[in-house]
């Protein structure tokens, strides 16, 4: 699997953030695996039109994306980039190897509170990524490449 960097980031594709990201992992593709971006054929269009010049976007439902994943994640150097932490442990269930992941933005909102910077999650994510860590992913909140990374057991007790 060339999987470079598994991310948590409900803008998904923005600006900046993602320009250094896929510089720093020199990928060439993103996956987005979101059950609802995918069927929604103007946000599809939004997604592979905010993308760094040259890269290539596919996305996924959750099934179709564990599958893409795992038989053909070899091809190039890939990012793959959820809105919740629940579709990563969902990934992880259907057999997707994610020794790392990164969460970078997960914005205000109804039932979440300020974990750490811009990331604010409801009791039920912090209970899905405690749960992916005990699983043996290795969580860390950072937010650009530049950041010090910082351990889900520092944001997260």
């Amino acid at each position: 699997m060339n999987i470079k960097l598994f991310r948590i980031d409900d803008r998904l594709i923005h600006g900046q953030v993602m320009t250094a990201w896929s510089k720093t992992t020199k990928a060439e593709r993103i996956y987005i695996v979101d059950d609802q971006v995918v069927k929604d054929e103007f946000m599809c269009k939004v997604m592979k039109m905010a993308a760094p010049k040259g890269m290539e976007v596919d996305i996924f439902s959750i099934e179709d994306g564990a599958k893409a994943i795992q038989e053909i994640a070899d091809e190039k150097p890939s990012i793959v980039l959820m809105k919740v932490p629940q579709t990563a442990a969902k990934l992880t269930e259907k057999g997707v190897t994610m020794e790392n992941l990164n969460v970078g933005g997960m914005g205000a909102g109804p039932g979440r509170k300020k974990l750490y910077k811009n990331i604010s999650a409801s009791e039920e994510e912090k209970e899905t990524l405690r749960s992916l860590a005990q699983e043996g992913v290795k969580i860390e909140f950072r937010i650009v490449p530049d950041d010090k990374g910082i351990p889900l057991s520092k944001v997260i007790k």
